[in-house]
């Protein structure tokens, strides 16, 4: 009922950088909170970063500084700006959305991923 599409994800070298974007579709609504994880090699899902609906945005440590989530609410869209990447950078990149159907039901969406590798 929910589908996401991401986009923005590929190679860069280090210091280089990114636009993710994710948008939301289908039997919406409202969004409460929008946000990306990441996953590596070998390493566990980690979230990267979030937004809710009033704005407020939380960060990994990692990428304080760095990384930048906004939204527009009127195109259900998330978007993650990477700034000076790193090769730890290097992951699976997947979108997460959740909020209210319009059957009033709640859902939580995760997008099928997209690949950074940040390399020279």
């Amino acid at each position: 009922q929910v589908q996401l599409v991401e986009s923005g994800g590929g190679l860069v070298q280090p210091g280089g950088s990114l636009r993710l974007s994710c948008a939301a579709s289908g039997s919406i609504f409202s969004i409460k909170a929008m946000g990306w994880h990441r996953q590596a090699p070998g390493k566990r899902r980690e979230l990267v970063a979030s937004i809710v609906s009033g704005g407020s945005t939380n960060y990994a440590d990692s990428v304080k500084g760095r990384f930048t989530i906004s939204r527009d609410n009127a195109k259900n869209t998330v978007y993650l700006q990477m700034n000076s990447l790193k090769p730890e950078d290097t992951a699976v990149y997947d979108c997460n959305v959740q909020g209210v159907l319009t059957t009033r039901l709640e859902f939580a969406s995760r997008g099928q991923g997209t690949q950074v590798t940040v390399s020279s």
